[in-house]
């Protein structure tokens, strides 16, 4: 389904690459239009995001970290793979999400990447990088970015004529750290009671997406160990301490409405309406209905089925966000208005209905109340960059131009789009009060910018 026809659904450019690449460049400042040309796109959605949280709650807690700090945030990207940039999110493609077969396949992963944090991993691959720089050079940091994103034998072609043993060395420490994070994992699994089963399963699908046969693949050039090194340790595990697990009917529940919201707007409605008549839960059935009718824009039926959902879990501040969306992009604002009242009530902390009720309230010309709700979900998310645009929106709308300027700012720095940030940034000092909390953000903004120009001068 082109992206072009997705509602409900916000589809946010950032940029990104895997979990090592990405820390190259936030490290490497010359490398920076690296990061924008692999710029991808968030899947923003409060009932897909509220659900991997509810998934993901007893891995972060076994873990030891904080559950309400880490997020689990969805990537706009059809292949099978889950990253982490920083300590504060785990990023998972959508493609992976569609692909596993279970909620523990799905734990499984989550358990991973939270490894990664916990292990203190991210630290130690910037100072890894930073020793291959001094060792080998440009050509070196390229293949780096190569090989961890997966490329192993492009990897292989840009090292040659450098010094490759830096580049082993760099993936050597990587590939133990994976391996110490699936250790870490297992262990987070059995302590929150979640079967090591789908531990095994997810390894199994990993080795039968093996592009290259182990006999042509170094492993140390790889950022992973192989395979079936990792299936190997998995099936240990689940010998030596068994599966102490029970039936979990809330993640089943979890794992199922995600995987529908997600496929349902992510697919044709077609093929929704087809499936959605197998789904166990009949009110994930009627969202996944609901959603496939309204791309066909047929609003009628879209707003019957999200409302046999409602009847069925009337206290569900998702399906009245869902409701609201709905009828917003079908111009029926003022009851776009109270749906979205109704889930705020329901759900008064979570950012991205704040941010939906916002933009409803802003389509009906309640500018302040807008401002007011849409200032309260950015204290709670900066990453939503379609909240930017409607905050930049609303200030302009209330003749305050140094704040739509500075909000602008953070938009485009955001999405990786250094320069325009840089223009808007400096009209942002310009207008506001030296020293206020818009000020020092543009100023913070305009600095990055004047950076990222000044080493891209260097470059050349």
């Amino acid at each position: 389904m082109p992206i072009s026809h997705v509602a409900a659904m916000a589809f946010e450019r950032v940029s990104r690459l895997a979990s090592i690449p990405a820390l190259m460049l936030t490290v490497v400042v010359w490398l920076t239009a690296a990061v924008q040309s692999h710029a991808q796109s968030l899947i923003r959605d409060p009932d897909i995001e509220h659900g991997l949280q509810e998934l993901a709650f007893p891995v972060l807690r076994a873990a030891g970290l904080n559950t309400n700090r880490v997020r689990i945030l969805v990537v706009n990207d059809s292949t099978f793979n889950a990253f982490v940039i920083d300590y504060n999110a785990i990023y998972l493609n959508y493609g992976l999400i569609l692909t596993v077969d279970s909620p523990e396949m799905l734990q499984a992963v989550i358990a991973h990447e939270a490894a990664h944090i916990a292990n203190g991993h991210l630290a130690r691959r910037v100072e890894n990088l930073r020793a291959a720089q001094r060792n080998a050079g440009l050509g070196t940091a390229l293949a780096l970015i190569a090989a961890a994103a997966g490329g192993g034998e492009a990897a292989a072609g840009i090292a040659a004529g450098t010094q490759a043993s830096a580049l082993r060395s760099f993936l050597g420490h990587t590939r133990a750290e994976e391996s110490s994070a699936d250790r870490s994992a297992a262990s987070y699994l059995r302590q929150a009671g979640i079967s090591p089963i789908g531990m095994v399963t997810l390894h199994r699908k990993f080795a039968g997406q093996d592009l290259l046969s182990t006999a042509r693949q170094d492993p140390y050039m790889r950022s992973h160990p192989t395979s079936r090194e990792r299936l190997r340790a998995a099936e240990t595990f689940l010998e030596q301490y068994g599966d102490q697990s029970n039936p979990n009917a809330r993640a089943d529940y979890w794992f199922a409405r995600v995987k529908g919201k997600l496929s349902a707007f992510l697919r044709s409605p077609t093929w929704t309406l087809r499936n959605a008549k197998g789904e166990p839960d009949r009110d994930i059935r009627m969202m996944r209905e609901a959603s496939a009718h309204h791309q066909n824009r047929d609003l009628a039926r879209a707003r019957a089925a999200i409302g046999e959902a409602l009847t069925i879990r009337p206290d569900d501040p998702f399906y009245y966000e869902l409701k609201g969306q709905i009828l917003l992009e079908n111009r029926q604002v003022q009851e776009a208005v109270t749906a979205y009242g109704q889930a705020v009530e329901m759900a008064p902390n979570d950012s991205l209905i704040l941010a939906g009720y916002g933009r409803a309230l802003l389509a009906q010309g309640q500018t302040k109340e807008a401002l007011q709700a849409l200032e309260k979900a950015r204290a709670r998310d900066y990453r939503n960059a379609r909240l930017m645009q409607d905050l930049g929106a609303a200030y302009a709308k209330v003749g305050n131009n140094g704040m739509a300027s500075a909000v602008t700012a953070e938009r485009y720095a955001l999405q990786g789009r250094l320069a325009d940030a840089g223009i808007h940034a400096k009209r942002a000092v310009r207008q506001l009060p030296e020293g206020s909390p818009g000020w020092q953000r543009a100023q913070d903004v305009l600095i990055a910018s004047e950076r990222a120009k000044k080493n891209k001068r260097k470059r050349k």
